[in-house]
């Protein structure tokens, strides 16, 4: 008899099991633009973070320049020169898309609100631009760490040893923002990352000659608020100064040419950047 109940009771629990609904799957995104990044960009949740963007021309001022490399290459930027001769600069880092027509009016958009600064936005894939996020997957795996450092000294060498330094970058940018104001050093004087993946490397961050604005949206999937507190202890850690600023948005907010734009997040944020930038490069 008591074999016949616990029998009926296993079917009982077991049918029960099965008529529960299941778990919706939980799906985890690698930080954003992690230590891998070619294994990132082959991540097809992290490729859907990235909506593809409006089509969009860019009619502005500003040139195309080429500057030499460490590595004995070459690279090309975006240039806005001062209308005034100028030590002071501001590098400009690409979303994951490239060097597009976006990022040149977000350029122009710095250009016009500081004050006599130089603007150069970096072409971190060698004049490669991707419209669709499977082009844009396949330019971030082919992106090779020693170029992407080479191409930003090139950068920095351009400008100059006399030229002080401001960065700001988006995504992919951003985590080269914060990686470009280590190496400039000294000449670094502000630094600007929108939802990047932020240096963990307490040793690395040591280095920075520069505080850093973090902006971010609470609702990424690939950068989470874990990592970004991560980040903020880290920083303390290094002795470094770091101000975060989370928004209630998702990935790539801050993007107007992205269907997911938030336009009233994207507004505060470049605002905030913008007096950062202003204090940062006083004359």
């Amino acid at each position: 008899m008591k074999t016949i109940f616990i029998t009926g009771l296993t079917l009982l629990t077991s049918f029960l099991t099965w008529l529960k609904p299941a778990e919706p799957e939980t799906k985890t995104i690698p930080v954003c633009h992690g230590n891998d990044m070619s294994a990132l960009a082959a991540d097809p949740n992290f490729a859907m973070l990235h909506a593809n963007p409006r089509s969009f021309t860019y009619r502005g001022a500003g040139d195309m320049v080429k500057f030499s490399t460490p590595d004995g290459q070459s690279a090309n930027g975006f240039l806005l020169k001062a209308k005034k001769p100028s030590d002071k600069w501001l590098l400009v880092y690409q979303e994951w898309w490239g060097l597009n027509d976006n990022i040149k009016q977000e350029a122009e958009k710095y250009y016009n609100d500081l004050d006599n600064v130089n603007v150069l936005a970096v072409d971190m894939y060698d004049g490669k631009v991707a419209t669709q996020r499977e082009d844009a997957m396949k330019y971030m795996q082919a992106a090779d760490r020693n170029r992407l450092q080479s191409i930003m000294k090139g950068a920095i060498a351009y400008a100059g040893p006399k030229a002080q330094f401001a960065s700001v970058g988006w995504c992919f940018g951003g985590m080269l923002s914060l990686q470009s104001a280590m190496l400039a050093g000294k000449q670094a004087k502000g630094c600007v990352m929108y939802y990047g993946r932020p240096e963990q490397d307490v040793e690395k961050l040591k280095t920075l000659e520069t505080d850093v604005l973090g902006i971010f949206g609470s609702k990424d999937k690939g950068i989470t608020v874990e990592s970004v507190k991560q980040f903020e202890e880290n920083m303390a850690k290094a002795g470094e100064k770091v101000e975060i600023k989370l928004y209630d948005a998702d990935h790539a907010f801050a993007n107007p040419s992205n269907p997911g734009f938030d336009k009233v997040a994207a507004e505060d944020a470049y605002k905030r950047s913008l007096a950062y930038l202003k204090n940062r490069l006083k004359a």
